[in-house]
């Protein structure tokens, strides 16, 4: 039984699925990260990292159109059998509740450490659970037009960061390739950590009303994600120097600092607010997958329950778990090496199968 039934969710529906998910709280750490392993040549590395993300993109949805009208839950038992396929399950399921966790407690450790300080977790939490259930609760289509909104209504904000530009230094970026080619591809690991998002296709790839759109919607997804990637990562590079950028677990978020005006004080503040919206665009869809797997895994519930199950134990959560910053990196860390099986190994490996399994069952001689 499906968790949600079939919709049509439009092309920009699904490609702002894809890009929102992919652009969350990576933005906030990417240029440090980058910059402690290739310096300030770690702009080169989003581009290969957006090349690996494009091509298993584009393997993800050549291996869905075999069954255009399935999601991965129900791939996995077609090709591996009941046994096999339902434990394939539990763990994609696992993983979709890893990220969840992950992203709603990062978000939630940033508004402690810059917005509300005094304020706990739960009562913070429960803000973002009540339109989280509206929204998860009306189902696939209602998520497209959420993300989709919420794209045009923070345009904004990724211009605004070019305000610090008035200070910038190209000298930063030079020599380019000062260590050679090595720090770069080793920095391309953590770039594609932060692309996760495109295995949404898994799973929303059935809702989707022109299929025939589906690459190019995906490949159009991961470029603007690309962009921004991109433009966050020369902006920080060119304001703070090579040295002062380690300094800072944010930079991102220290650059709004720089963003002054007459009338008003800690602009940050406003701007922070307004990205939570932004990172629940991250973490709704993996609620999603979450969902969609307690349900072909139990096979009964209305999707409802299952979500009112979900949100009741992350707010039981955020009761007693108050993450420090070394959690929250352990957190991101297990959620990137488990995002690398799921969205890179998982297609080539389910690929690879499919094209066997096809092989042989033509060789099979009919009685």
């Amino acid at each position: 039984m499906r968790a949600y039934p079939i919709t049509n969710i439009s092309l920009m529906q699904y490609i702002f699925i894809i890009h929102g998910t992919q652009v969350g709280i990576g933005i906030l750490t990417l240029p440090r990260e980058l910059t402690e392993i290739a310096g300030t040549d770690g702009w080169i590395s989003i581009l290969f990292g957006g090349v690996c993300s494009v091509l298993a993109s584009i393997l993800i949805t050549s291996i869905m159109k075999k069954h255009p009208d399935k999601t991965l839950y129900e791939l996995l038992p077609i090709y591996f059998g009941p046994y096999l396929g339902t434990l394939g399950n539990v763990l994609v399921c696992l993983y979709g509740a890893l990220a969840t966790f992950t992203v709603i407690f990062t978000t939630l450790f940033v508004i402690n450490v810059w917005i509300l300080v005094e304020t706990p977790n739960y009562l913070i939490l429960a803000g973002y659970l009540i339109p989280a259930y509206i929204i998860g609760s009306n189902g696939i289509q209602v998520l497209g037009r959420y993300s989709e909104i919420t794209f045009y209504l923070a345009i904004w904000m990724p211009i605004l960061l070019l305000v610090p530009l008035k200070e910038a230094n190209v000298l930063h970026l030079l020599p380019v390739l000062k260590e050679g080619w090595w720090p770069v591809f080793s920095a391309v690991k953590n770039t594609i950590v932060s692309f996760l998002g495109f295995e949404m296709a898994f799973f929303f790839y059935p809702y989707l009303k022109c299929k025939k759109q589906a690459t190019k919607g995906i490949i159009l997804a991961n470029l603007m994600s690309v962009v921004m990637f991109l433009l966050i990562t020369l902006i920080s590079y060119l304001f703070f120097s090579p040295n002062e950028i380690n300094q800072y677990q944010w930079p991102t978020l220290t650059l709004l600092k720089e963003i002054e005006f007459p009338f008003l004080e800690r602009f940050e503040i406003i701007y922070l607010s307004f990205y939570m919206y932004v990172l629940s665009t991250t973490w709704l869809p993996y609620i999603y997958v979450t969902i969609l797997g307690s349900q072909a895994i139990l096979k009964r519930g209305n999707h409802k329950k299952h979500l009112l199950i979900v949100l009741f134990l992350l707010l039981f959560a955020s009761i007693f778990f108050q993450p420090s910053y070394m959690q929250v990196s352990l957190l991101v860390k297990a959620w990137g090496d488990a995002g690398l099986i799921i969205s890179y190994v998982l297609p080539v490996l389910l690929g690879f199968y499919i094209i066997l399994h096809h092989f042989f069952t033509r060789r099979k001689p009919t009685l």
